[in-house]
């Protein structure tokens, strides 16, 4: 079998489209944060989807942590820290948010 490893390559690089598979909802909401067991903490969500989330906070979380997410209006969430990275943390949700919820947290709503 004879591959041509070059044409790989360069699909590869050249494919930017974005593999997530919901999409992201930019806001800025301020909201509280709390590793399980821990005090809370605060935290602006900077993007959301029904199975994640983004957030900016000064406080440092370890990859794998669960933590529980407050938003305001909305009960509070169950998520995994799934990477680090400064001051901003991603995390998954341990059940998905309603399409309802998140139209509740934008800006346009």
């Amino acid at each position: 079998m004879n591959m041509n490893f070059g044409t790989i390559k360069a699909r590869i690089a050249e494919d930017h489209s974005d593999r997530r598979r919901f999409a992201r909802l930019p806001i800025e909401v301020d909201a509280k944060m709390r590793e399980l067991g821990a005090s809370g903490i605060e935290a602006k969500v900077v993007n959301i989807s029904e199975r994640g989330f983004m957030a900016v906070t000064d406080t440092q979380f370890e990859v794998g942590s669960r933590v529980w997410l407050m938003l305001p209006g909305r009960d509070r969430a169950n998520a995994i820290v799934k990477w680090t990275a400064g001051d901003k943390i991603g995390a998954e949700f341990a059940q998905p948010i309603s399409p309802e919820d998140l139209k509740a947290l934008s800006p346009n709503s």
